[in-house]
């Protein structure tokens, strides 16, 4: 008899609908939003309505600090892996590894370059959350015979426009299709800082435009009804470059008696077990003004770098606004570089945009200084995601959660 009641009322629940899982509330889509190289301060330059108002109506950090190197695909990496680039293996922009034939670039699609960390949206997939990447490092790799749901490959040529209006396409599926968490990725900040500068008028107009694509992407927001967490992030800041402030390595040491790994605002060096060899890396050792060298071994314990096998032997960091590269390294510039990245990660030139807004978040607050790792445990909690085991602190963030 009780079990017959038992079906009666099971079946009742499948009929009706009214199973717990039915009932849950559906979570709020979640945009992680990355303005590469928007400085925390251009905010204050009166360019940004629309992040602006949405400061205002959420959460501001003063700055968030990046993973060094301050770099794009290291710190892009680790903003959906809670990893600093030490763990999650993408070291820099340009790196080779011991065991895998070839050079690291940033077109490089192959798992194993990857594949020492989950991003996030894997993770959210092996959870039963679909995904969309509207552009992030990593998003166009296969791990594990997993790719986001919805994903395109990278192309600066797309429209800003065309970004949003793609992202906001795939919030219009089926719910069965629809993605829960979701990437979108500017460029034009960067590529202006780069170019001309920090202080230029190129970068306040790249401010603008990529503000107007906010703006478009929250009124595509509100046009649909959807209350979406929105976390707007950039990578690193930018530092002026004045036009006689490179170190050229070739001036330092025989560059043929050693292995140049990367070069810019970090200088990463290969050392040979040969006299010639041991003879350079003593010398970049013993460099002092505009440029430290530390054996991989000794790099400060704050960088939280050094002990992957990818880094080089040698690691040497300029002082900010400066660059660090081999004669041939220089001539490979189209034009002057008049803005750079990379350097000290607590260097405020380098410190990074941090916005959040939506019904997760608290209204009206600023808080402090707290490394770009702290991001991913965050987004975990607020899509109810197992996280993977990460370098980021929860108890960093959860006082901008809404209660």
């Amino acid at each position: 008899m009780t079990r017959t009641i038992g079906l009666v009322i099971a079946a009742l629940i499948v009929l009706t609908g009214f199973s717990s899982a039915a009932q849950a509330p559906e979570r709020p889509p979640l945009i992680l939003v990355s303005l590469d190289g928007f400085r925390w301060d251009y905010l204050s330059r009166g360019l940004s309505p629309n992040l602006a108002a949405l400061a205002a109506g959420g959460v501001r950090a003063e700055r968030m600090i990046p993973s060094f190197p301050s770099i794009t695909f290291p710190n892009h990496y680790t903003l959906v892996t809670g990893l600093y680039p030490d763990h999650h293996g993408v070291v820099n922009n340009t790196f080779e590894d011991p065991h895998m034939a070839g050079v690291f670039k940033m077109q490089s699609k192959e798992e194993g370059w990857w594949n020492e960390a989950t991003p996030l949206w894997t993770t959210a997939e092996q959870q039963g959350m679909r995904t969309g990447t509207m552009f992030w490092p990593g998003s166009e790799v296969e791990l594990g015979g997993i790719r986001p749901s919805h994903w395109r490959p990278f192309n600066p040529g797309f429209p800003l426009d065309a970004r949003v209006d793609t992202l906001l396409s795939w919030l219009d599926l089926p719910k069965t299709e629809r993605p829960g968490f979701l990437t979108l990725y500017f460029e034009p900040v960067d590529s202006a800082g780069h170019a001309w500068g920090p202080d230029s008028e190129q970068v306040n107009q790249a401010i603008a435009r990529v503000d107007a694509s906010i703006g478009r992407l929250v009124a595509g927001l509100k046009a649909r009804g959807i209350a979406a967490n929105l976390i707007i992030v950039a990578d690193h800041g930018m530092a002026a470059v004045p036009a006689d402030h490179t170190l050229l390595v070739d001036d330092l040491v025989d560059v043929s008696a050693v292995h140049v790994v990367f070069e810019d605002a970090v200088l990463g060096v290969d050392i040979p077990a040969t006299d010639a060899g041991q003879a350079a890396e003593a010398k970049l050792l013993r460099l002092h003004g505009h440029a430290t060298c530390w054996k991989k071994a000794d790099v400060p314990a704050r960088f939280h770098y050094g002990a992957n096998p990818r880094v080089p032997d040698v690691i040497c960091a300029a002082e900010p606004g400066w660059l660090i590269e081999t004669r041939e390294g220089a001539a490979r510039h189209h034009a002057p570089v008049r803005g750079e990245h990379g350097y000290d990660n607590r260097d405020p030139l380098m410190g990074a945009l941090f916005i959040a807004n939506g019904p997760a978040f608290r209204q009206g607050l600023v808080i402090k200084p707290f490394p770009n790792v702290d991001v991913y445990p965050l987004m975990a909690t607020i899509l109810g995601l197992t996280p993977q085991a990460n370098d980021g602190r929860l108890a960093d963030l959860a006082p901008i959660l809404a209660r």
